[in-house]
């Protein structure tokens, strides 16, 4: 008879089990989502120096208070363990005031942030507009021009940043057949990628018939090609410049990663990986209108108008996700919340968020594995715990 193996024993299932083909499928991504570079091939985001953690600071004084849900009055242990989180960390006014890990994470940890990596890959855009080598008003062919046949021949790096590319492409998450998940093997993601690289498949995409500028669609291959526009501006692989212009200023105690296709193209719209703190520093820095450790890292004209001032009402109304925030807009691939406080977010799928609240000086680190891709009644209450909690600490 033989017994279970200490991986069997943690997870509840064995290492072997996780495959290319099921690594975003529950229970697989507990691990998985902790251990991309062990199933898609990875390039490394150097730390900001060899230090260490502070300890982490534990949340058990929060934990038995109550949240006012749709669904009724809950625990804070309890949405804990319903949204399936795998790490929660809080800042408030600077300082790391409660980390809570599910037990399958350890302290320290990185964890695939799936879209609130274009967020930061924004920001770096952002960088670079500030030292005047990337302008968001350029035709995307200024930078890309092989992009000429395709949707984006007629469109600007604006309509890419904001999300109003008019793209016939659908967000089909669960489809096997679809353009979707030619998409996902193109970035080695799922099994079966043939030879088309992550660039290859973009530049096939095509345009709807409504002109760019006027809806808010959420497609992600928008944020890929932003991803190889910054490199094309900057001469820089994704990583490298991800480690020189943030990574390094901001301080980052860890080192993050990002997949990449064969042709070492970063999935810039969904492929990074960090840690909690490290991406609590990234919120902070936000907050702070660009600035870390007495630098500044942002322009605060590119914050200010990323986080407050920017941004189309109009195309945000048109789009398919007012629903999550009615009063809300989308700029610079972050979304304004247009809530008291001024509050404003990166998402991604299967439960990662990153929420900021300027007002009350409160950053809030959620990293998860939902089963499902997208959950809009628990979107809607993680709002609603964001907003609790922020006024708990």
């Amino acid at each position: 008879m033989t017994g279970k193996t200490a991986f069997e024993t943690r997870h509840g299932f064995a290492r072997n089990e996780v495959l290319l083909g099921n690594w975003r499928e529950s229970p697989f991504s507990r691990w998985s989502f902790q251990n991309v570079g062990e199933l898609v091939p990875s390039a490394r985001v150097a730390a900001a120096s060899s230090g260490s953690e502070a300890p982490a600071q534990d949340l058990e004084g929060l934990l038995d208070e109550k949240l006012a849900l749709a669904g009724g009055p809950e625990t804070i242990a309890a949405f804990l363990r319903r949204s399936d989180t795998d790490a929660l960390t809080i800042m408030k006014a600077g300082k790391f005031v409660g980390d809570w890990f599910a037990p399958y994470m350890r302290f320290g940890a990185r964890h695939i942030i799936f879209s609130i990596s274009k967020s930061l890959t924004a920001i770096l855009a952002g960088i670079l507009e500030g030292e005047g080598i990337f302008d968001p008003q350029a035709p995307v062919t200024h930078y890309l021009p092989d992009a000429a046949g395709s949707a984006y021949g007629d469109a600007s790096v604006r309509h890419v940043l904001d999300m109003t590319v008019s793209l016939d492409f659908e967000e089909a998450y669960l489809d096997p057949e679809s353009a979707f998940a030619r998409y996902r093997r193109a970035t080695l993601w799922n099994p079966g990628g043939g030879t088309e690289s992550l660039a290859d498949f973009i530049l096939t995409l095509q345009r709807l018939g409504e002109p760019h500028g006027r809806t808010y669609r959420y497609r992600s291959p928008n944020s890929d090609l932003l991803g190889i526009l910054v490199e094309r501006a900057s001469g820089q692989r994704f990583a490298e410049l991800m480690h020189e212009k943030l990574w390094l200023p901001l301080g980052a105690i860890s080192e993050a990663s990002v997949t990449v296709d064969r042709e070492g193209t970063a999935r810039t719209a969904g492929g990074i990986s960090v840690t909690p703190r490290d991406l609590v520093r990234v919120g902070e820095m936000m907050r702070q209108g660009g600035m870390a450790n007495g630098r500044r890292i942002v322009p605060e004209a590119w914050v200010r108008d990323t986080v407050s001032t920017g941004g189309d009402t109009e195309a945000w109304q048109r789009g398919t996700m007012v629903f999550l925030f009615p009063k809300g807009r989308y700029r610079n691939k972050w979304y304004q919340t247009g809530a008291a406080g001024g509050s404003f977010c990166g998402i991604g799928i299967h439960g990662q968020w990153l929420y900021v609240n300027p007002t009350a000086e409160v950053v809030i680190a959620k990293m998860s594995s939902q089963p499902e891709p997208v959950d809009e009644p628990l979107d809607l209450d993680m709002i609603a715990f964001f907003e609790a909690l922020t006024r708990m600490v």
